[in-house]
């Protein structure tokens, strides 16, 4: 009787399971393993054969491709700026709008705002802020997009400008999940804010932290539709991010598939390297706090 009713259980518990499992085994499964297929191979897309080259796109990737590796050191660079100046960022807003009784909605709707707004379009309305707007002031007056520098930090501000709100509701929300007798406690032992925030709030939203670490790390590696929009990679593939150079290489440059499929495999590798390290580093802060 009780194998019959466990036999149910399961039946029921696998009706539920198998249409996702079945959609995300089409759209992320399949794709991932034909992804890493035909980076072994030198499919173009345009003829139905191709041909087996084992790891030759790896290794021309590393040793033959200077705007690849160009390009990984940039991301790089861009993923330490976004990583850190989006989560403190966010943080601080956090940290102001809790403060804030009356305006509190306000605020978080108003820097909520641009996660609405898709990024492609949130690009080309600050390249018109850039090009048409900027240059009517004086001291605001630079070659945003043609200067590389400044290209740079231009591409910073509006990824910023444009995911600082989603990590900032988040921030809220665990700060609001403190107890409040933890800060009670803290402030009838004479507690400052500064002391409050160290050794209180912090510690508490830690598990927030690796959350939103963990979220800039892998947005700030996809980051596209702003550099598309922005500067195209330019100037001369200055800016040029690695999802923006596969990209190119798939569909504007040569068409080789089985070649960007190599690159995009190594970007996977490079992403889930540094998650992991982010994700045990934090998990251990956590258990010390």
């Amino acid at each position: 009787m009780n194998i019959r009713k466990s036999f149910r259980e399961t039946v029921k518990l696998l009706a539920f399971v198998l249409p996702a499992f079945a959609f995300y085994s089409l759209f992320v499964l399949v794709p991932a393993f034909g992804g890493f297929y035909y980076s072994l191979t030198d499919w173009n897309a345009l003829n139905r054969t191709h041909n087996f080259v084992g790891l030759s796109n790896y290794i021309e990737a590393f040793t033959e491709d200077p705007y690849f590796i160009k390009s990984i050191w940039f991301t790089l660079k861009f993923v330490l700026y976004m990583v850190v100046l989006q989560n403190v960022l966010a943080l601080f807003l956090a940290l102001l709008i809790e403060n804030r009784k009356r305006t509190k909605t306000w605020f978080r709707t108003i820097f909520f705002m641009p996660n609405m707004i898709s990024m492609i379009i949130a690009g080309f309305m600050w390249l018109f802020i850039f090009t048409r707007v900027l240059p009517k002031i004086e001291i605001l007056n630079r070659t945003w997009i043609g200067d590389p520098r400044l290209s740079f930090f231009a591409i910073l501000i509006v990824s910023l400008w444009a995911g600082v709100g989603y990590l900032m509701i988040i921030y809220i929300a665990a700060i609001q999940s403190i107890p409040g007798h933890l800060i009670e406690a803290a402030l009838i032992d004479g507690a400052k804010r500064m002391a409050l925030l160290r050794y209180v709030k912090l510690p508490m939203i830690l598990p927030a932290v690796t959350i939103g670490l963990f979220l800039s790390l892998n947005s700030s590696f996809k980051v596209f539709e702003a550099v598309y929009a922005l500067t195209g990679g330019g100037p001369g593939r200055a800016t040029q991010v690695i999802a923006l150079n596969i990209f190119e290489e798939a569909f504007n440059m040569s068409n080789r598939f089985g070649y960007a499929s190599a690159k995009a495999i190594i970007l996977f590798f490079i992403v889930a390297m540094i998650t992991f390290i982010q994700l045990k580093i934090m998990k251990n802060r956590e258990v010390q706090a």
